[in-house]
C-alpha cells in the first residue's frame, strides 16, 4: 500500500461495462512522510474518496480484490481514507 493525495477527476463516456458507475480518480503518489513523487496515477475508488483527500491506494492485482472492483480491469484502487499518520519519532519513542 501506498499514501497518496486526490488530485483530479477522470471522465469516460465509453468504457468497459465492467466500469460503468465506478468514480476514477487521478492520485498523486506520496512518500511516507506525506511529500509528492511526481507520479500520478488514476485510480478506481473503492471508499469514496474526495478531492484533496489522503488515501491509501494499492497497485496490481490487490487492486481488484475490493468489493467494488473485483474482477474489473483495474490496476490501481483507492482501499481507505486516511485520517492521521504518525510516525513513531513523533510519539517519543527511539527505534533500536
Amino acid at each position: 500500500m501506498n499514501l497518496g493525495k486526490v488530485c483530479g477527476t477522470v471522465v469516460c463516456t465509453r468504457k468497459d461495462d465492467r466500469l460503468k458507475g465506478m468514480k476514477l480518480l487521478i492520485v498523486e503518489e506520496l512518500t511516507i512522510n506525506q511529500k509528492p513523487t511526481g507520479h500520478h496515477v488514476v485510480a478506481a475508488d473503492a471508499v469514496g474518496a474526495g478531492a484533496a483527500e489522503l488515501i491509501l491506494l494499492v497497485n496490481g492485482s490487490s487492486a481488484r480484490l475490493t468489493e467494488k472492483t473485483l474482477n474489473c480491469p483495474v490496476d490501481a484502487a483507492i482501499v481507505g481514507i486516511v485520517d492521521q499518520v504518525v510516525m513513531d519519532d513523533q510519539r517519543g519513542k527511539t527505534s533500536k
